[in-house]
C-alpha cells in the first residue's frame, strides 16, 4: 500500500508535470476523466466530467490521499492496498472500455497546442496530423481482486469522509513531540494499530510503522499508556527521521521508480528471514488474517520472539 513518503512522491511528481507555480493559471488543463470501473468514483455530484476544459492549479497530499485542485474543483484519489499511479507522456488515442484489465480511471491532460510546432506535444503522429490533440496524463490502476481505489469529484477536500476523519500529518510544521503524546498518552491500545490509525496520525501504514517502531526498539504489541518519557522521546525521533528521510528519498523519482524505491529502503518491513541491519538478529513476522508485521526480536522485544498478538506478554 502507498504510504505518506510515496502518496507525496506521486504529489511532488504530479506538481511538476501539471502545475506552473510562477503562472498557475498556465498549468495543465484537464482535458477528460474517463472510467473503466464505474465503482471507483464515489461521488456524483459535481459529475467527472465538470473537470473538463479547466486547468489544474495545485497538487496536495491529505494523509494517502492525492488532491488535484482544478480550478476550485477537486480530483480527489485513494489509492488503496493494490492500487497505483501509472503516468504517460503520450496516452493512446483510444477510450478505456468498461471492465477491460486493471485501469480503472484515465485522466487526459493538454500541456500545449498542436498547431503550435514548438509545443512539446506538436508531433508527425497521424493522429496529430489529423486535427487530434495529443494528451499526457496518468491511470489509476488497481490489481487483484478486492476493490477499495476510490476517487471523487468535490467542492472541497473536506467533503471527502476519509479527509475530514484524518488525524494530524506527522510531517507538519506544529507536529512536535507534544503533539504525538497528546495522541497516544494513555490509551492502553497497542502502538502498531495506533501509529496505523488514520484519525489518530494521518499517513502512516504497515509498512512504515513497522520501520518506525524498529527504529525506535519497540515491541510492536507495547501498549501506548505504558510509555515513559524517553520511550516517547525514541518514538518522536523514529517518526521524524524514517518518514522525513523515505520522502526525501522519493523526491523527484519517477511515479514508476517509487514502488521499488520504497522496498530498498525497508530495514525490517518485508524482510522476514534475513539479518536485522543493525544487530545483525534475524527479522521475525507475526502473521495476521489478512497482512503481517515484522521485527527484530534482539532490538525490540528484548531477545524474546513474538508468538501471537493476542497472547504475546512481551509488551515492551
Amino acid at each position: 500500500m502507498p504510504e505518506l513518503p510515496e502518496v507525496e512522491g506521486l504529489v511532488r511528481f504530479l506538481r511538476a508535470k501539471l502545475t506552473n507555480e510562477a503562472e498557475p493559471e498556465e498549468g495543465a488543463v484537464l482535458a477528460d476523466i474517463e472510467l473503466a470501473s464505474f465503482t471507483v468514483l464515489k461521488t456524483v455530484s459535481p459529475p467527472a466530467t465538470a473537470l473538463a476544459g479547466l486547468t489544474v492549479t495545485g497538487v496536495h497530499r491529505h494523509g494517502k490521499f492525492i488532491d488535484l485542485d482544478v480550478d476550485g474543483l477537486h480530483l480527489i484519489f485513494h489509492l488503496a492496498k493494490a492500487g497505483w499511479l501509472r503516468w504517460s507522456d503520450r496516452l493512446a488515442a483510444t477510450k478505456l472500455k468498461p471492465g477491460k484489465g486493471p485501469i480503472a480511471l484515465r485522466a487526459r491532460f493538454e500541456l500545449g497546442s498542436a498547431d503550435d510546432d514548438d509545443s512539446p506535444t506538436a508531433s508527425s503522429d497521424p493522429a496529430v496530423s489529423s486535427g487530434a490533440m495529443p494528451s499526457t496524463g496518468f491511470d489509476l490502476t488497481e490489481a487483484g481482486t478486492r476493490k477499495g481505489l476510490a476517487a471523487y469529484v468535490v467542492n472541497d477536500p473536506q467533503d471527502v469522509p476519509g479527509i475530514a476523519s484524518l488525524g494530524p500529518d506527522p510531517l507538519g510544521p506544529n507536529f512536535d513531540k507534544a503533539t504525538l503524546a497528546g495522541l497516544i498518552s494513555g490509551r492502553r491500545a497497542q502502538i502498531k494499530g495506533l501509529l496505523r490509525s488514520q484519525s489518530v496520525i494521518a499517513g502512516i501504514g504497515n509498512a512504515y510503522s513497522d520501520e518506525i517502531l524498529h527504529a525506535a526498539k519497540l515491541s510492536p504489541f507495547a501498549s501506548a499508556n505504558s510509555f515513559d518519557d524517553e520511550a516517547m522521546d525514541r518514538l518522536y525521533t523514529a517518526l521524524h527521521e524514517v518518514l522525513a528521510t523515505a520522502v526525501a528519498a522519493a523526491d523527484g523519482k519517477p511515479a514508476a521508480e517509487l514502488k521499488d524505491r520504497k522496498r530498498a529502503g525497508m530495514r525490517v518491513h518485508g524482510r522476514t528471514g534475513e539479518a536485522c541491519p543493525v544487530c545483525g538478529d534475524v527479522v521475525r513476522e507475526v502473521t495476521f488474517a489478512d497482512s503481517s508485521l515484522q521485527y527484530c526480536a534482539t532490538c525490540q522485544t528484548g531477545g524474546k520472539p513474538l508468538a501471537d498478538r493476542r497472547t504475546s506478554k512481551f509488551l515492551k
